[in-house]
């Protein structure tokens, strides 16, 4: 018996047990529970056991137990697997899920994900766009990986804490193939991670969580170019208050522009910039160290802090790991030094 038969059969059955009126405190649990199903092999199974109830309801069998009024269990149970049918376009009829299965989705969702946001201007179409991906997504990726997305609700143990640039060119997950599970994220602008003394943020809060409950073993800071952030920090006026939000979020990378003016004041506004791009990368890695239970899990040599530049004009990536034995953490100054360099292209 195929494993979309054999869900049919347990349905059914719970069906016909629901249905009695004694047995419905049992409802709601199985309610549950078939949901899970239906979305699981949707629409293959919901739809099966649709038309089963309605054949048994209306065909030759004149029992009374099938002479009752329609249950209001059985609406829910129409009503999901038209959801159900409604969620995987162009699967009109049970298909066995083997390798030929797959291959159908394939064919039947080629070009789904196909189209540029930037070049849809009408409300509808957008939502429609994203929409298609969605369907690529779970029927080309969540449907075939459905024990590995299964494990992930009941827990998540990502290696990587990653810390970028909320610039919509800057999609860690695109660039460098981040799959779900595999990478606690938080995005803001020019990836800054501010010390522990300016106080609580949403950046802090994440690193928290990330390092002290999931146990993360490297945290990556990445940088790209032509970053809006670090222009406006190197852009700011020193000593002057601002009401600005942006401004007030990028001035704790203060130190890092200090730097990169006494090193770069012969070069020109925009080589400076680049420069600051990595150095506050470098800052942001420091500024971590700032914090006691990042500090301490680096020491045990459980955590690593890394370094990560994209450079979305030529397509290339620079990485480096902070060399944590030889940095030097004051809180009049720090200096660090880096290993493990490498450069993608």
């Amino acid at each position: 018996m195929s494993c979309s038969s054999k869900g049919v059969c347990i349905l059914s059955s719970l069906v016909t047990i629901c249905w009695r009126e004694e047995n419905q405190e049992m409802v709601r649990p199985i309610r549950s529970r078939i949901s899970s199903l239906l979305c699981a092999k949707a629409p293959l199974v919901a739809s099966h056991v649709y038309e089963s109830w309605c054949c048994s309801r209306f065909s030759g069998r004149t029992s009374s137990s099938f002479m009752r009024p329609w249950p209001k269990f059985m609406d829910w149970i129409q009503m999901n697997s038209c959801r159900a049918a409604a969620s995987l376009p162009l699967i009109k009829e049970k298909q066995p899920e083997g390798p030929s299965y797959c291959a159908r989705l394939d064919r039947e969702n080629k070009g789904l994900d196909e189209g540029n946001m930037s070049e849809t201007d009408d409300y509808q179409n957008l939502f429609g766009l994203m929409k298609q991906r969605f369907m690529s997504f779970k029927n080309q990726k969540y449907i075939k990986e459905l024990e590995h997305f299964q494990a992930l609700e009941e827990a998540q143990s990502p290696k990587f804490m990653v810390i970028a640039c909320a610039d919509s060119r800057v999609c860690p997950s695109n660039i460098l193939g981040f799959q779900p599970g595999e990478a606690f994220m938080i995005r803001n602008i020019a990836n800054l991670v501010p010390p522990m003394k300016n106080g609580p943020s949403e950046c802090n809060a994440a690193l928290q969580f990330a390092v002290t409950t999931l146990q993360v073993e490297n945290i990556l800071v990445i940088g790209h170019s032509s970053c809006a952030g670090i222009e406006a920090l190197m852009n700011m006026q020193e000593d002057v208050e601002s009401r600005n939000f942006i401004h007030k979020w990028v001035a704790s990378g203060k130190l890092a522009k200090l730097k990169t003016k006494a090193v770069t004041a012969h070069l020109s506004f925009d080589q400076q910039c680049k420069f600051c791009e990595k150095e506050s990368i470098n800052q942001s890695l420091l500024n971590l160290l700032s914090y006691p239970w990042i500090e301490d899990r680096v020491r045990r040599e459980l955590l690593s802090l890394h370094g990560g530049y994209y450079n979305f004009s030529n397509c290339s990536f620079e990485k480096w790991t902070l060399d944590f034995k030889r940095c030097n953490v004051k809180e009049e100054g720090s200096s660090y030094v880096v290993k493990e360099q490498d450069f993608w292209c």
